[in-house]
């Protein structure tokens, strides 16, 4: 009996993993990719001499229980990862913030300098491990079916209820219950969530960000090699499964006949049958490609969704003995009084120290980022050209002055300094304007699950909860997998829905 054909159209992390996964249990599994490397968001590029990440700068969930241990576990591989402790450095206007990973460290900073969010910690922290506990059963979440309810209720635990009230509520919600109204403490936590959950305290959901901003202390971690190190582990397992990528293939329409998916079309002219599809793709990006064949409510769906965010980028080239020593990663949040992002907020990651690959000798890369509204930047694209480029020389000089309070000289010490816009970012991923992370996290109610109308395809990716972040777009991939492998009737078992992992055991200060 001929093996299930699948076909993954995309090769970021999402698509990867459930690619994999599907490849180790049995099917026939071919990956197409448009560009020359895989990771998409989580990739990373190469340019005069410099490995930049083209999006996520840092890794997360490869703790006992995450997501890529899970993983890892399951296709027997080693992720090239090395501890980034601290984190990251947070700058606000008045004070200084280390993120330490290390918990005694962690707690001695958080007294320190944010005292009034002295109650708000161990409540963060114990939502955050019964909530990865629960991410470690792979659970069925949004369920689109009675299969999926009765198999969502086996892996509820006691531990879980008395969080109920948090599933309903905001950050914001239980800020105020604590009592926090400090200024610098909630922008502490907003500027945390805005990169975590691309939303700040008063909208995000207050469970999924327990453990959205639960990445340092279940650790942070440098990719060797840049972040698409991830994806290229994917790619390797993928194929000593029985899997094959093919680079270069762009697809440029999918064809529906009597209501499923039966072939895509690339770039070269090429056609692939297959009898299951995923596709590691915004939900814009997959009804462009189905055109009038969209379902109706997909159809809907982009109609009536808001932008997620975009970014500007610079990227660096910096002599290695003009930066910091003491941490690879900052967040500066320059004004209390003024919005996050737009250049008031700015993320700036340094490649490793120890990682050679990333940069030439004495060396390293930088990045530095911002959120900022994709519309302005393709209104003036397309209608102002010289104003377009005024506007890049006003964020690149927003971003540098936001970077340089927390590494004075930066400017002048840097060897290259290269833009990029949401233009750039829709050029080389291939999203839709430009549109970076998923959708913010404001409620579990409203959360994206894979499926698209069409029954023998899915989403993959930072759209299908639990969304963005390597993290993130692993564990919706491995419900993926799981749903496609009950779908195709198989009965060979790759651990996937019932994975044999062990839980992370830890203490809450």
């Amino acid at each position: 009996m001929a093996a299930t054909k699948v076909v993954v159209i995309g090769g970021g992390v999402g698509g990867l993993t459930a690619a994999a996964l599907l490849a180790k249990g049995g099917f026939d599994v071919t990956v197409l990719e448009a560009h020359v490397y895989p990771g998409g968001c989580a990739g990373t590029f190469f340019h005069k001499g410099y490995r930049f990440d083209a999006g996520a700068t840092l890794a997360g969930g490869f703790q006992a229980g995450g997501p890529h241990a899970i993983v890892g576990d399951l296709l027997n591989i080693e992720w090239p990862v090395t501890a980034v402790d601290p984190a990251w450095v947070v700058h606000l206007p008045d004070r200084v913030v280390a993120r330490y990973g290390d918990p005694d460290r962690w707690q001695a900073e958080r007294e320190a300098q944010l005292p009034t969010l002295r109650r708000f910690w161990p409540q963060q922290e114990h939502a955050a491990d019964v909530v990865w506990k629960f991410a470690a059963r792979i659970p069925e979440w949004p369920p689109a079916n009675i299969g999926d309810v009765i198999r969502l209720a086996t892996k509820i635990r006691p531990a879980m209820i008395p969080l109920g009230p948090l599933a309903l509520a905001t950050m914001g919600n239980l800020l105020d219950v604590l009592g926090v109204h400090d200024r610098a403490a909630r922008t502490f936590i907003d500027a945390q969530l805005l990169i975590s959950a691309q939303v700040t305290a008063a909208q995000a959901n207050a469970l999924y960000s327990s453990i959205a901003m639960d990445l340092p202390r279940s650790g942070a971690k440098h990719v060797r090699g840049g972040i698409g190190g991830i994806a290229k582990t994917l790619a390797t397992a993928l194929q000593a499964h029985g899997g094959r990528i093919l680079y270069r293939r762009e697809v440029t329409g999918i064809d529906v006949i009597n209501g499923k998916a039966a072939r895509v079309h690339t770039n070269k002219g090429e056609t692939f049958e297959a009898d299951l599809f995923l596709a590691n793709l915004t939900p814009w990006a997959l009804t462009e490609l189905l055109a009038d064949q969209a379902p109706a409510a997909l159809r809907r769906e982009v109609a009536h969704r808001h932008d997620t965010w975009g970014a500007f980028t610079l990227y660096l080239g910096v002599p290695s003995d003009a930066l910091p020593t003491h941490a690879d990663h900052f967040q500066i949040v320059r004004d209390y009084d003024k919005p996050l992002g737009e250049g008031n907020s700015v993320f700036v990651s340094i490649s490793d120290a120890d990682d050679p690959d990333r940069a030439p000798a004495g060396y390293r890369a930088v990045t530095l980022s911002t959120h900022t509204p994709i519309a302005p930047w393709w209104a003036l694209r397309e209608s102002d050209p010289a104003a377009y480029e005024a506007r890049v020389a006003d964020y690149r000089d927003r971003l540098l002055d936001g970077a340089e309070v927390a590494i004075p000289g930066l400017r002048q010490h840097a060897a290259m300094i290269m833009p990029g816009t949401p233009a750039a970012f829709q050029r080389f991923t291939r999203r839709p304007g430009g549109m970076v992370g998923g959708f913010p996290q404001t409620s579990l109610f409203n959360a994206r699950g894979p499926h698209t109308g069409i029954e023998n395809l899915w989403l993959v990716g930072d759209s299908v909860f639990p969304g963005q972040s390597t993290a993130g777009v692993t564990a919706g991939a491995l419900r993926v997998a799981a749903e496609v492998q009950r779908s195709a009737g198989h009965v060979r078992s790759m651990a996937i829905a019932q994975p044999n992992t062990v839980e992370p055991d830890r203490t809450t200060s």
